[in-house]
């Protein structure tokens, strides 16, 4: 029996060095690829609807900020190609932010929403990809007459009735951005087909119990709307200064200046609820 114990132990002695090696191996593997980063989803700031010579809302210039703290959350591109099922392949999100009427200067007239772009356009969502596009005042060069015909597809709408600057304090049960407070720097009312299947609703209406910092525009209806055609998720907001570098620091937009805000939050809020669908591609 003593020499039976004996042996045991040698052998299980002997495979200690093996065993250890094999957990440490195992140990470093997990580590390692714990330490490894994610994918993260990708974010497209589409610039091909915004005309040649228009300073407003460039990447490396009043959107800066924004997309930099993006960063964060989505792996960030730009560029100005059209959208089709290879510019937007590998895309959880796509911004287009007050899209063109005319020309800037002796450039070209910029490309209008057409047909093509809203088959791609469509499909993409469809699909599970998010779109958010961004509306303004007036006096921004902003095309709303074909951009209506891409967010019909989903119920949705712009409209050429305007709210000035206010801060719009959400309302705690809304969903995604519920109880932060919105710097909104004048824009466009949007418009909601309640019976259109892609289940489009209003997300903020305007508060007309919170009066306008400065002018006396005032509509009511909605300023932020969503729906969820297919698998995918559309944004709309009828504002596109509200994430400009000066509004995120609290400097404001022109003479009206909102420092209580919590701006970036909502976007970065907005963009990952937009970019859900895309993971079940």
């Amino acid at each position: 029996m003593k020499s039976k114990r004996m042996a045991s132990t040698k052998l299980t002695a002997s495979r200690l060095p093996a065993l250890f090696a094999a957990c440490l191996i195992a140990h470093l593997a997990s580590q390692a690829s714990a330490a490894e980063p994610s994918a993260k989803p990708v974010f497209l700031y589409s610039r091909h609807f915004n005309a040649q010579g228009e300073g407003r809302y460039l990447a490396d210039g009043t959107y800066k900020e924004v997309l930099t703290r993006l960063r964060d959350t989505f792996e960030v591109r730009v560029h100005s190609e059209a959208p089709t099922d290879k510019s937007l392949a590998g895309v959880a999100v796509v911004l287009i932010s007050n899209p063109s009427d005319k020309a800037v200067g002796d450039n070209q007239p910029p490309p209008h929403v057409g047909p093509t772009d809203i088959a791609a356009l469509t499909r993409f969502v469809e699909r599970g990809g998010g779109l958010i596009v961004m509306g303004n005042q007036e006096n921004h060069n902003l095309e709303i007459e074909d951009t209506n015909k891409l967010l019909a597809r989903f119920g949705l709408g712009f409209t050429n009735l305007y709210t000035d600057a206010k801060q719009l304090v959400i309302a705690k049960d809304t969903p995604i951005i519920g109880g932060l407070r919105w710097a909104y720097y004048t824009g466009n009312l949007a418009t909601v087909d309640a019976k259109h299947p892609a289940k489009p609703r209003s997300l903020v209406p305007n508060d007309l119990n919170r009066k306008p910092l400065k002018g006396t525009r005032d509509q009511a209806g909605p300023l932020l709307a969503v729906a969820e055609p297919g698998r995918g998720r559309v944004v709309i907001v009828t504002d596109a200064g509200w994430i400009t570098d000066a509004s995120l620091s609290g400097a404001g937009v022109g003479d009206v200046a909102i420092k209580e805000q919590d701006n970036f939050e909502i976007f970065r809020r907005l963009a990952t609820w937009a970019a859900a669908g895309a993971a079940k591609r």
